[in-house]
């Protein structure tokens, strides 16, 4: 496997740090969704699946030990955990709970970097599992992350440039609010009110071609006061 075949997961409490790794490792190649807290990083671990786990050791509620733990019940997806700890015990933790490495912060992105390419370079280069498509499912529509295509039984939806843009963003993020300033932003669009009511034109294109009713959207909502979501079944 090869880091631009990799979707990570990164897990952290900290929008800052949670941003700045996910644009970080995006720049670098790979497809990433992020989550804000473990119970977020369930949720979307219950509909996806991701080549590796890059998680916060401290978090409020369930730290990054006990998710490691759950995860290793069910998966064997490699996990990275970050913390502020350094002490060997703390480390011992984490490694004995399921841990592929452990990195303590500050760090420097492109030691994070190597480690996960260190970490990916060690999974197997082909299984059942990585044959199989990571797919999102809206109703009668499937899109194909990895292709960045959209399908409505046997028919391809066509999409525009842009409208492949938001599909890609939106799920590498599913179940997360985006305000329109993020959209603009991750499109690589100059920022002001006037790109922000092109995104409004773009979502409202994009509903006419996922949803059954477009007017009172299922899988492509709005969040009051925060954006949009894509929210799959």
């Amino acid at each position: 496997m090869s880091e631009n075949d990799a979707h990570l997961l990164i897990v952290d409490d900290d929008e800052r740090i949670r941003g700045l790794l996910q644009k970080f490792l995006i720049r670098n190649g790979f497809l990433v969704s992020a989550a804000r807290d473990a119970a977020h990083a369930r949720r979307l671990l219950s509909g996806l699946d991701f080549d590796m786990i890059v998680l916060d050791v401290m978090m409020p509620g369930e730290d990054g030990v006990s998710l490691t733990k759950g995860i290793r019940e069910t998966s064997q997806t490699p996990v990275l955990l970050l913390t502020a700890r350094s002490e060997t015990e703390d480390r011992i933790k984490g490694l004995e709970a399921g841990a592929d490495d452990y990195l303590a912060k500050p760090f420097e992105p492109k030691e994070l970097l190597l480690r996960i390419n260190a970490i990916l370079r060690r999974m197997p280069e082909t299984t059942a599992e990585a044959s199989v498509p990571k797919l999102l499912t809206l109703g009668d529509i499937r899109y194909d992350i990895e292709r960045g295509e959209m399908w409505q039984g046997e028919d391809m939806v066509r999409l525009t440039a842009t409208e492949s843009q938001l599909m890609r963003i939106f799920s590498a993020r599913p179940g997360e609010p985006l305000s329109r300033a993020k959209l603009v932003e991750e499109l690589g669009r100059d920022k002001g009110q006037a790109q922000e009511r092109a995104v409004d034109v773009q979502i409202t294109r994009l509903r006419r071609k996922m949803e059954a009713d477009p007017k009172q959207p299922r899988y492509l909502q709005t969040v009051r006061g925060a954006g949009y979501m894509l929210a799959p079944d």
